[in-house]
Parts: structure tokens; C-alpha cells; sequence
């Protein structure tokens, strides 16, 4: 008898426990290396991590670079909502061996900034486009949020922003590449950034000519 009530009362109970303590969705986790080619000579690498979750998405990237900046990043990381709008960015490394720390609070458009640069501090806020891409100088796999957003499906061209952490917000204009299948076109300043890019979004490289710089997923030999 007492089975048989169990039983029964199982599935309504079942059903009340769910809609109050809902099952929090796992997060989805996409892991890469970008390696890093300067004149056709490895001189660096990015390790990335990509998450999905609940809230919004996560990217957090390590990586060396030896040219053309010598360039350590022990840990960057950028948080962003489902319409990849940017919430926060840290980053902890050193430029030219001098060690550099970067946090970025955005709300709203509004950037709080706390810099640390060889033990002197600086605060700073500055006001840039709500849904501004946050590209730092040197560092190729926050890129990866430009792929993920708009992948293959970009059909006209269209005007955007970019905010170089932590210096200043520039515009840009990103089309698909004429004659070529999810690649897109970055427009910035004077530069042409090329991203390769796949039907979700993965990131599979840049080229930035007047740079010399290319940076692909896979090892060139």
C-alpha cells in the first residue's frame, strides 16, 4: 500500500520540485589554441576557453608572445551577456617584462577602470558603446567574440564597435570576404583584419597583412 501511495504521489511532487528548484543548465565549454606567426615565424600561442552558460558567456585566455611585443598573459578574462554585451574584463600579464594588471567594470556603456602597472595604480572611467567588442592590443583570441556572433550568417556589411582596452573606442565595419565561405572582414583605422570562422562560430584564424602577423588554430609547418 504504502508503495503503491509513493507511487502515486511521485510524479505531482516531482513536478512542484522542478518549478521551484529548476535544474541549472550545464555549461558548454569550447577549449583551443591560436599559434601566433610573425614574418612567417612562430613567436607565439593563445590557449582559450569558450563558455556557454546560463547567464551568458565566458572567455578566458593564456598564452606567450615573444614578437612583435613581448607579451605574457597569465590570465585574461571577458564576461558577457546572451547578446554578448560586455560585463567585465580582467587581465593579469606583463608587457615588455613590466607586469600589468587590467579590470574593467561595464555597465551600461560606462567602463570603470582599476590599472596597475609596476606597483602604481590609476583609475579611470570612460563612457563607449553598449555592445562595443573588447579588442586589447596584441591579444587574438577575444576576437573569437566577433566569430561567435556573427559567424556565417553576416549578409550585408555593417558598422560596429571596438574598444582597445584600456585605451580608446574606434569604429568598425565587418562584411564577409567576396568569394570566400565564413570568412569575415574587419575594417579598422587603416587595417584589414581577415577572421576565419565556421557555421558555429569557432574561430580558425586571423591574417592581418600590414602587420605581417597570422595566427591560425592549426600549427604551420
Amino acid at each position: 500500500m504504502l508503495k503503491r501511495l509513493v507511487h502515486i504521489l511521485t510524479p505531482p511532487f516531482l513536478f512542484l520540485f522542478l518549478l521551484f528548484f529548476p535544474l541549472k543548465a550545464e555549461a558548454e565549454e569550447e577549449t583551443g589554441s591560436l599559434y601566433v606567426y610573425f614574418r612567417e615565424e612562430k613567436v607565439g600561442y593563445e590557449e582559450f576557453s569558450w563558455k556557454t552558460e546560463e547567464f551568458g558567456y565566458s572567455l578566458q585566455v593564456r598564452g606567450m608572445m615573444d614578437k612583435p611585443i613581448p607579451l605574457e598573459t597569465k590570465n585574461l578574462f571577458i564576461r558577457l551577456d546572451r547578446n554578448f554585451i560586455p560585463e567585465y574584463y580582467s587581465f593579469l600579464g606583463a608587457i615588455n617584462g613590466v607586469p600589468q594588471y587590467i579590470e574593467c567594470l561595464i555597465a551600461e556603456g560606462e567602463v570603470q577602470t582599476v590599472m596597475r602597472v609596476a606597483g602604481h595604480e590609476e583609475r579611470s572611467s570612460l563612457k563607449i558603446r553598449r555592445d562595443a567588442f573588447l579588442l586589447p592590443n596584441a591579444i587574438f583570441s577575444p576576437y573569437l567574440i566577433v566569430s561567435k556572433k556573427y559567424g556565417c550568417s553576416l549578409e550585408n556589411p555593417i558598422e560596429l564597435s571596438a574598444y582597445i582596452v584600456p585605451q580608446l573606442e574606434v569604429p568598425f565595419q565587418l562584411e564577409l570576404k567576396e568569394g570566400a565561405i565564413c570568412t569575415l572582414v574587419l575594417k579598422i583605422s587603416s587595417m584589414t583584419i581577415e577572421l576565419e570562422t565556421d557555421e558555429k562560430g569557432s574561430l580558425r584564424g586571423l591574417v592581418i597583412p600590414s602587420q605581417n602577423l597570422k595566427i591560425s588554430s592549426k600549427r604551420i609547418l
